[in-house]
């Protein structure tokens, strides 16, 4: 993962500090304005821009949430959380010391917005965000599966749109995310959006004809990595170990290989000629996995979630 240089970090820090200043003086006006109400409305004189306001604090906003705050990019002040339930708001607000809310009041104007409901609330969110943009729409960025910077676009007028592809490892900061930005973009909001994104792991930049791809690759690979990391303890069980050692013998050596290909650079193939010894142990293990089509089952499971991403866009 790229990491912010001393400079970069310094540039985010000093626009948290300004934003946590003209909060500050927005209150103070709002007070004020409470014992002069004729010469003080700050609603009129004074507007606070939001650093990041994200739609939707589920599974994958909380992720996101968290790995800004983890590496520092926004202070909780700086970022408003729009969500619908109660608990989730409540949870989210003890947990990272955000603010949380339900409607829209108060969400703008923001620099940033992040949307991270279900693609089917595409709509709705839209219909309530945009007559708050008031000619000065934020830089958006959609992390709505399937959905297409068209629908995008069509749904903010005037807002530049960015589509994002990150996948479940987020969770714990080790993501991987896909970039396309559409037609109003700048090359220092897509950069903006690379920085927000390397806080929950890596980032790449395609083509968004190549989205669907990523999304049966990178984003439902995770599945296909849990079903191996499974059969590979389920077949230790069969051989007579317990489940137990099973598993965590099966998710060591996943996780270790994955370590030693990223540091080495070495391609797959190399590293399995390495492990592979003539007449020996794994080499009669990657034959029967290739009788069993192991590595065309993986091929078919990427092309198949790539279909059904691109039907999903179209519905």
């Amino acid at each position: 993962m790229n990491k912010l240089t001393r400079d970069e970090r310094r540039d985010v820090q000093w626009q948290s500090r300004v934003y946590l200043c003209q909060s500050r003086f927005s209150k103070f006006l709002l007070e004020l304005g409470a014992f002069f109400p004729a010469r003080f409305t700050a609603s009129q004189e004074f507007s606070v821009s939001i650093p990041l306001v994200i739609i939707g604090g589920g599974v994958m906003g909380e992720a996101i949430l968290a790995g800004l705050l983890r590496q520092q990019l926004y202070p909780p002040d700086a970022i408003l959380v729009r969500e619908i339930s109660p608990e989730r708001q409540e949870y989210l607000q003890r947990q990272y010391q955000v603010r949380a809310i339900a409607g829209t009041e108060g969400l703008f104007p923001a620099e940033t917005v992040l949307l991270a409901v279900k693609p089917q609330g595409l709509e709705p969110v839209a219909a309530s965000l945009v007559p708050h943009f008031q000619g000065n729409p934020p830089l958006l960025l959609s992390i709505l599966a399937g959905v297409t910077l068209q629908r995008l676009e069509a749904a903010f007028p005037q807002a530049p749109v960015i589509r994002a592809m990150p996948n479940t490892p987020a969770t714990v900061g080790a993501a991987i995310t896909a970039i396309a930005g559409g037609n109003l973009v700048k090359e220092a909001q897509l950069e903006a959006a690379r920085r927000l994104f390397e806080a929950i792991g890596q980032v790449v930049e395609v083509p968004e004809f190549l989205m669907d791809a990523v999304t049966g690759l990178s984003g439902s690979g995770p599945a296909y990595v849990a079903l191996a990391i499974e059969a590979l303890a389920d077949g230790g069980v069969a051989a007579g170990l317990a489940r137990g050692t099973a598993l965590q013998l099966a998710l060591q050596t996943v996780l270790g290989t994955a370590q030693l290909l990223q540091s080495t650079g070495l391609h797959p193939a190399v590293l399995k000629d390495r492990v592979s010894s003539p007449g020996g142990t794994t080499i009669a293990g990657v034959a029967a996995l290739e009788r069993a089509g192991f590595r065309s089952a993986l091929i078919e499971a990427v092309l198949a979630a790539q279909r059904r991403s691109q039907e999903l866009g179209q519905s």
